[in-house]
């Protein structure tokens, strides 16, 4: 049991955010005696690691909410499938199919895979895979089922009945030619299937349906039962008034729709979720990530290379700063990880609730010793020529003699990843420096005070002597360019491992061979 007066101090964000949406849900939790989360997902393009960072903040949250009340509490994972299919991903098969059913309900597109019944449930099943393999306790809901069931039919009536209101939100924030075609409500085309976006000629409020007028001919619709989706705006905060939610998180783009949702609700007659607007996730040129895209590291290509721990430790830091998310910035990932594992060990209850890991591992901090670095296994992968991890553990233990694959399963699961990270993407961008003369006799030099050490000396020891050696052949004003010239030489990298503690792992005489070989 976590101490009160350290619940009340912690200042991590799940806790602030938790603490922030009790307080402001109060009366709304206590009459309900439940907490209910909402993430969405609209699935016009195949998951994305944004979509799982949601799923991960919000289960955050929830870990949280877990030390801060004794009410239950539910996530639900929406996904608006009933959505028309705006435009054809690019990162997806059979595009020509796809073309020829735009704008229909993504749960009546067919599958492009050839798996499914429709491409929406096929991006639906590939979400809930994907978070059924982090063991998250969700909630999944689909629009189609939910508008087609009937659940949403009172509050479509109540939409309905507010419908002037509601026209008086959105209208101001739409251009002149949009402000005479929109309606709140989308209908189905009975002929097409179309998803339309018509405008409206009369409501009948006592028959749950609207005329619209399409090219000039009358579509008379129900507004229930399917027949009819929502706007994305209304569409939320009918969805905010039906399911009763009290917290969600979204983008920060999403900003002013969840502003106008808010107005939305409150004219219906209910108050507004808790909500925490993140920044978004950029692939390496800084763009934002994109569904239809494709366009940064995916969740299989983190996942091949790293644990699912690290994956949402990234998720976890700063979620109020824009994040960038490709390959490169996954070795730094798995370090903060393990360093984070690593800082729990001697930290009080009070720190541990700011340690991001307490978070990641729902309060359950590991308790494995670290071994090394992910940035020094990558370094030993290559200089070992290891290409299995049989082979990599029996180097490794060739320097650690008493450890035991059994006793290690994150670093048994960091070797594999290792060299898999590095074959992908490292072998191939590998650039190795050819010294000029002046650096060749540094390095020369390097080796030389190399041939008086030895294996016993601890690697502080080793590292002074490195860093004298520099100083003493031109680098005694720069030292961090005479460790760039050992790394971008010996590893064909910018940055690498901390050399002492490399050397005192991978060998003297073996460091000093390694350097011999490539100055030659």
């Amino acid at each position: 049991m976590i101490k009160k007066e350290n619940l009340e101090k912690t200042s991590s964000w799940p806790f602030v955010e938790a603490k922030k949406m009790l307080r402001e849900r109060k009366s709304f939790i206590e009459k309900k005696g439940k907490i209910i989360l909402q993430t969405g997902y609209g699935p016009s393009g195949l998951p994305h690691i944004g979509t799982f960072g949601e799923v991960a903040r919000t289960s955050m949250m929830v870990n949280a909410l877990k030390h801060l009340t004794d009410l239950p509490t539910e996530i639900i994972t929406f996904s608006d499938d009933m959505d028309g299919l705006r435009k054809v991903p690019d990162n997806v098969p059979e595009k020509e199919l796809l073309t020829k059913n735009l704008h229909k309900p993504l749960t009546q597109v067919p599958d492009p895979f050839g798996k499914f019944k429709s491409f929406g449930e096929h991006n639906n099943q590939m979400l809930k895979n994907f978070l059924n393999k982090f063991n998250f306790n969700y909630n999944f809901k689909s629009s189609t089922e939910l508008y087609k069931s009937g659940f949403f039919n009172s509050t479509l009536q109540i939409i309905l009945e507010n419908y002037d209101g509601i026209l008086q939100i959105i209208l101001p924030t739409l251009g002149k030619e949009r402000q005479k075609t929109y309606s709140p409500f989308l209908p189905i085309c009975p002929e097409t299937g179309h998803v339309l976006e018509i405008p409206v000629k009369e409501i009948k409020k006592e028959k749950s349906t609207i005329i619209f007028d399409n090219k000039g001919k009358d579509l008379e619709t129900s507004i229930l039962d399917g027949h009819c989706k929502l706007q994305w705006k209304v569409d939320w905060a009918m969805r905010w008034f039906a399911l009763d939610v009290d917290f969600e998180m979204y983008g920060k783009d999403l900003i002013e729709s969840a502003i106008l949702s808010t107005r939305i609700i409150k004219l219906i007659g209910k108050t507004n979720p808790s909500g925490f607007a993140y920044e978004l996730f950029l692939d390496e040129k800084g763009e934002k990530i994109s569904k239809s895209k494709g366009n940064g590291i995916t969740i299989e290509q983190w996942l091949d290379y790293a644990s699912p721990e690290s994956l949402s430790l990234y998720m976890y830091q700063n979620p109020k700063r824009a994040k960038k998310l490709y390959n490169e910035i996954v070795p730094k990932a798995v370090d903060e990880y393990l360093d984070f594992i690593e800082k729990a060990k001697t930290e009080n209850e009070l720190q541990l609730l700011m340690n991001p890991v307490w978070h990641v591992h729902n309060s359950k901090v590991p308790k494995e010793k670290m071994i090394m670095s992910f940035s020094m296994l990558l370094n030993l992968v290559e200089t070992s020529n290891a290409d299995t991890k049989k082979l990599l553990w029996k180097f490794v233990k060739k320097y650690k003699k008493d450890i035991s694959e059994k006793d290690y399963p994150i670093f048994d699961n960091l070797v594999g990843y290792a060299i898999k990270y590095f074959n992908d993407v490292i072998k191939s961008k590998k650039k190795y420096k050819t010294p000029n003369q002046e650096e060749k006799k540094a390095l020369e030099a390097l080796i030389k005070t190399l041939e008086s050490c030895n294996d016993k000396m601890a690697p502080e020891d080793i590292q002074t002597l490195i860093y004298s050696t520099g100083k003493e052949n031109g680098y005694s004003e720069n030292l961090r360019e005479w460790f760039k010239l050992i790394y971008e030489v010996v590893f064909g990298v910018e940055n690498g491992p901390r050399m002492g503690f490399f050397i005192s792992f991978f060998g003297v005489k073996e460091t000093k061979d390694l350097i011999i070989n490539k100055i030659k």
